[in-house]
């Protein structure tokens, strides 16, 4: 297989990419250039309420599937609507929903458009969408234009571009995306949001996110990724192709676009290692993976300066072998909290870290309310632990009591937009970049997240 740019855009075009989205059908289409409508805000957007959801799913693969386990689960949820590029996916996926005792779903497969008629349905409320990366933003767009709040798999978007227009269709069709950040309703990461808000560490000065995950074999296995859109990325890019999972969780601790507002970003990558070494070993010093080299730095390090004067670092590093690694740090004034493994250390002894049973006591005392609410029905639902379960259960929660979201639409944009600001920093050489402030100003007012 030969990679270059021009069969990897002609892969994402086949699958279903923006290209496709100008001559859409029965949804309007909304282009950058022509959004007009500059007082239109979904800081704190309420929508009618939606007390019987009806969800319709795009991708059945690994996060596809795993929705489709916990969704049903939910009180007054209904998945209608299935969409998959095969049919045996979809086949499976209905088949099992039948076998639990749940209504029949709309299949929609076969042709790589044909997630479009699943926006379309009158059968759907939410398009929770799981598919390759560069779909998010073309599927979120046009689910909103056809009038549907979308959920959508990080990131939400891979160029600033596609932030824009996430923002832009998200206010003009009033209509809610949100992007599927579970990480950020991680037990230890709801624990830490509650003891910031308690104000437990003081004034917040700095937070460490990273996703540091050995992925090495699967990137180049042929079978994991279709078409090996993953690795192709890799190929393609350098900086930080995947922020949120560590990002999500320091923002919200942090409030940013609630308060605070992320400034500039500078960002350096090593050179890359680790693909090319195992490519050798599997397939050979003189195979195509080998001659046509990756420009992905192993590591990629960020730092952003935020408008209040705090620091957040953002690692990323898919390919080194190393135990996986979120990092999850928050530090201020009266101390620090970090994750992997948990760990504390609070004024007046902040020389050492706790010891097993002061952290344990910590843990029960600032336990999060979500958690110990709805903690052992997200254990037994699965998904990461919980979290993944209580990610869903607080937005169909929120879409079916009219309440604004934990996370709106510039949060996706936001978080997402890491991606090609750390390549262009890497790419000049670790020099600052300013960090769009999609909100237009709204962080100076909005209200910190209601969970």
């Amino acid at each position: 297989m030969k990679f270059n740019r021009r069969t990897f855009v002609k892969s994402a075009a086949l699958a279903g990419g923006a290209a496709g989205l100008l001559n859409s059908g029965g949804c309007a289409h909304l282009t950058h250039s022509a959004w007009t409508y500059k007082d239109a805000t979904m800081m704190g957007f309420r929508a009618p309420p939606v007390p019987d959801l009806r969800i319709g799913i795009i991708g059945l693969g690994n996060r596809g599937s795993g929705a489709l386990r916990r969704l049903p689960r939910i009180e007054r949820v209904t998945i209608t609507a299935l969409s998959d590029l095969f049919e045996e996916r979809v086949a499976r996926q209905a088949d099992s929903l039948k076998a639990r005792g749940k209504v029949s779903s709309e299949r929609y497969y076969g042709t790589p458009q044909r997630w479009r008629a699943l926006c379309e349905s009158d059968n759907v409320d939410l398009v929770y969408i799981a598919t390759p990366w560069l779909l998010h933003t073309p599927m979120a767009v046009y689910a909103m234009q056809c009038g549907k709040h979308v959920a959508v798999e990080v990131p939400a978007a891979m160029t600033l571009e596609q932030c824009w227009q996430l923002v832009e269709t998200s206010e003009t069709a009033e209509r809610h995306c949100m992007m599927l950040e579970n990480c950020c309703y991680g037990e230890n990461e709801m624990m830490m949001l509650n003891m910031c808000r308690q104000g437990v560490l003081g004034q917040l000065v700095h937070g460490e996110a990273a996703y540091i995950h050995d992925l090495c074999k699967m990137k180049l296995s042929k079978d994991k990724y279709v078409d090996r859109w993953r690795l192709r990325w890799s190929v393609e890019h350098t900086g930080n192709p995947y922020p949120t999972h560590g990002l999500g969780p320091i923002c919200q601790y942090m409030n940013i676009n609630r308060g605070d507002k992320m400034e500039y970003l500078s960002s350096i990558s090593s050179d890359e290692f680790g693909l090319t070494r195992t490519a050798r070993e599997l397939f050979g010093e003189k195979s195509p993976e080998v001659r046509t080299g990756f420009k992905l730095g192993d590591m990629n390090t960020s730092i952003v300066k935020t408008f209040r004067g705090r620091t957040i670092m953002i690692q990323h590093d898919t390919t080194s072998p190393r135990p996986y690694n979120r990092l999850n740090m928050i530090s201020g004034t009266n101390g620090i909290v970090a994750d992997y493994p948990l760990r504390a250390a609070l004024s007046p002894d902040t020389h050492k870290w706790m010891d097993e049973k002061e952290l344990e006591s910590l843990k029960t005392k600032y336990r999060h309310p979500l958690w110990d609410a709805s903690g052992d029905a997200a254990r037994r639902a699965g998904g990461h632990g919980g979290m993944d379960f209580l990610m869903d259960l607080r937005l169909c929660h929120c879409l079916q009591n009219g309440l604004p979201l934990d996370m709106d639409v510039y949060d996706a944009a936001l978080w997402s937009s890491i991606v090609e600001l750390s390549e262009k920093s890497v790419k000049r050489r670790g020099n600052s970049v300013t960090i769009p402030d999609f909100t237009r100003g709204g962080w100076k007012t909005a209200e910190p997240i209601g969970v």
